[in-house]
């Protein structure tokens, strides 16, 4: 059955485009859930306006995500752990904390986002790369101090 995809779906495509599948799969998951149309010319022009206006939407969320981006770049946060000898802490820093600290500095950033490449379980200075979008990257200085 010949369909038109309504959202991007790892194993089959992109919005927009026009896949084959089998009858079963198209009839109990890909139209029940609208994550697909019966291809037809009316459709395709449908989807073509949808396609057009997801990249759209896009392109303004990769602006702001730069924007955000810039502004992540030229702060940088402290977080307060408790720490004993040797300035090693009684437990690791998180992206949940680093996101709380960004909270208190006004800015938004999922927890998801940031990406810690190993623990953090002493005292110091860090550089920790935040992950906004697929194209938008930075780094964050955090300040690990003792509480």
């Amino acid at each position: 059955m010949k369909v038109i995809l309504c959202d991007t779906m790892d194993t089959l495509g992109k919005i927009g485009d026009v896949v084959n599948v089998k009858d079963g799969y198209a009839r109990n998951f890909l139209l029940p859930r609208g994550k697909a149309m019966l291809y037809s010319q009316n459709a395709f022009n449908v989807i073509e306006k949808k396609k057009k206006q997801e990249a759209a939407r896009y392109a303004k969320d990769i602006e702001n995500s730069k924007v955000l981006a810039d502004k992540i770049a030229s702060m940088s946060c402290t977080v307060k752990a408790q720490a004993g000898e040797d300035d090693k802490l009684y437990g690791s820093v998180t992206n949940i904390d680093i996101q709380s600290a960004l909270e208190q500095e006004g800015v938004e950033v999922d927890k998801r986002n940031i990406i810690i490449d190993e623990p953090i379980k002493k005292l110091g200075i860090y550089s920790i790369k935040i992950k906004l979008l697929p194209e938008v990257e930075t780094q964050l200085k955090v300040w690990v101090v003792r509480s």
